[in-house]
């Protein structure tokens, strides 16, 4: 397969009426769009779209991950979600770790059965048909697509193709085979190959006729505990059948009059909000997008928020995070005060970074209902491993955890780990009088990358004007750190010009660039939907208020949908 992936076409936003789904691959748009069409709302479009991207794209998604969602109820103008997240075994404490000799240094592997956590995915899919959908279709009928795209088969996408091939050499490489439920005659199907899930299907149709206990009690459940106990695991019948979903109210921050919201720690919705509340400091659009004095901005903001998340953010049920003194306002001009403009900072540690495989997709339907959401394996496959007859891969969410004892993050039993995953909504800036109307829904998958992918696309529209294709389009920064070099890089797409990766370096930072082909995936794929062209100066906000403009990212196979 030619590993060069070349971006040259051109994309124009799509502009509907009636309503709108956005997502990574066009199939799972379709199947959205379907729901819509009969009669379903945003929140259950989103579920039906999970389910089809669990198919179409399982390296990076599927029943045996984790999922977040926002939803903006238009008849309220209230903002709720689903924290989707799942714990860890209760056996699996730090004492038990270190007592099978592993240590903060020498860790599991990332695809060890230790580092399963119990998938959170299904249940958040139950709940949000339950708490935010219609009840026009059964979750039945909203997994439909899904069923029928994992029985018929559906043609591999390239993005999805090159990944799939990609992680299961990972896996190898490991002493890892991915389950053949994943393969075809034990190789990654190749981009336009049909590929089948017959045993994916039928663990959509048992979820869809029995709900939750379909997944965490009976043959399901049973599979998962047998595979993770023949690989070294703990997890039990117990860890399963005690899950829930959590019902969460979401954190936000204002920046010039619109309002964003993001889910609350364990996730790490908090990094895009301390961002956007430094970066409100600065004049971004007097110093131009992507400059070099931009750039340096962002990536020194970056760094500062990285290492307040990573210093902070854990699971609230086993720790106290200071949310309201992060947030305030004051405590993010203290920090920009650390920011110089001709020089990068030096001695600022963050924990621990690494990568992960997810999907973010997006609703707005015809009542003007809004779901954000978004779903994970964490790293490509999660751990690789596939419970016999069920089609899916268990993720690997517990190597975000640290065996480092009295750090926030620290491993131990039924506890949730630092959350990569978020998905967002925007809204105005609520005033008591009014509810606050609905912008976007918004997102950038991409494990570290999201809240930079949330805060740079956001300001390319707010800041810059673009449209919601555009703003997807443009050129990203990501900024990371790498433990073993104790270094930070930043990376710079395809697209910036070379004097400001010549200037940055000046300035002490160490860059890459340029980032080309299928590389560029570390930037996230992101997607996106606005309610009227808030972001163009150029139109009256009377003008167009409720035409739908969305865009999906071009690092990706989708693409957005609306009628």
């Amino acid at each position: 397969m030619d590993t060069h992936l070349t971006f040259s076409s051109r994309r124009s936003p799509v502009v509907c009426l009636h309503g709108c789904v956005a997502s990574s691959q066009a199939l799972a748009s379709s199947v959205g769009l379907d729901i819509l069409k009969r009669g379903g709302n945003a929140a259950d479009a989103a579920v039906a779209v999970a389910a089809a991207l669990a198919v179409t794209e399982p390296v990076s998604t599927g029943p045996g991950g984790d999922a977040f969602c926002l939803f903006y109820n238009s008849s309220t103008g209230e903002v709720t979600g689903i924290n989707g997240s799942g714990r860890s075994p209760k056996a699996q404490t730090l004492d038990f770790l270190e007592g099978r000799g592993y240590t903060a240094e020498a860790p599991p592997s990332p695809f060890d059965a230790l580092n399963i956590t119990v998938p959170g995915a299904p249940a958040c899919w139950c709940d949000t048909v339950q708490l935010f959908g219609n009840h026009k279709l059964s979750l039945q009928e909203v997994l439909s697509g899904a069923v029928e795209l994992a029985e018929v088969g559906f043609p591999v996408a390239e993005v999805a193709a090159h990944h799939w091939a990609n992680w299961v050499a990972a896996l190898r490489d490991a002493g890892r085979e991915l389950g053949g439920d994943l393969l075809t005659d034990g190789h990654a199907p190749k981009c336009g190959q049909v590929f089948r899930n017959p045993a994916l299907a039928q663990t959509l149709k048992e979820l869809g006729e029995l709900g939750k206990p379909a997944f965490y009690q009976g043959r399901v459940a049973q599979a998962i505990v047998d595979v993770i106990g023949q690989n070294g695991g703990v997890m039990t019948l117990d860890d399963l059948s005690s899950h829930d979903s959590e019902v969460i109210t979401p954190i936000s921050t204002d920046y010039k009059g619109v309002c964003l919201w993001e889910p609350p720690p364990n996730s790490q919705g908090l990094a895009a909000l301390l961002l956007l509340n430094i970066l409100e400091n600065f004049p971004l659009k007097a110093l131009g997008h992507n400059s070099p004095d931009y750039i340096h901005v962002l990536v020194e903001a970056v760094r500062l928020t990285v290492a307040d998340a990573l210093r902070y953010l854990s699971d609230p049920e086993h720790v106290t995070i200071p949310l309201e003194m992060l947030l305030d306002k004051s405590y993010s001009q203290q920090r920009t005060q650390r920011i110089s403009m001709d020089r990068a900072m030096e001695d600022l540690e963050p924990g621990l970074m690494t990568g992960s495989d997810t999907v973010y997709f997006c609703v707005i339907d015809s009542q003007g209902n809004a779901c954000s959401f978004v779903n994970s394996t964490y790293m490509g496959f999660g751990s690789g491993l596939v419970p016999k007859d069920c089609g899916f891969s268990l993720q690997n969410r517990g190597a975000s955890f640290t065996l480092r004892r009295n750090h926030v993050n620290c491993v131990a039993g039924g506890k949730r780990p630092y959350h990569t995953i978020i998905s967002a909504l925007l809204t105005e800036s609520a005033t008591k009088s009014q509810k606050p109307r609905l912008l976007a829904a918004l997102g950038v998958m991409g494990a570290f990358m999201q809240p930079q992918g949330h805060v740079q696309v956001l300001l390319n529209m707010l800041e810059f004007g673009m449209n919601p294709q555009q703003a997807l389009d443009a050129p990203r920064v990501y900024v990371a750190y790498d433990n073993k070099t104790d270094q930070w890089s930043v990376n710079l797409e395809e697209g910036v010009d070379q004097q400001v990766a010549e200037e940055l370096r000046r300035r002490g930072h160490k860059v890459n660039w340029p980032i080309t082909g299928h590389k560029r995936s570390q930037f996230g794929r992101g997607q996106i939907i606005t309610v009227g062209d808030w972001w163009s100066s150029s139109v009256s906000q009377a003008d167009h208020p409720s035409v739908l403009w969305a865009g999906s990212d071009p690092r990706g196979d989708g693409c957005a949908h609306g009628y």
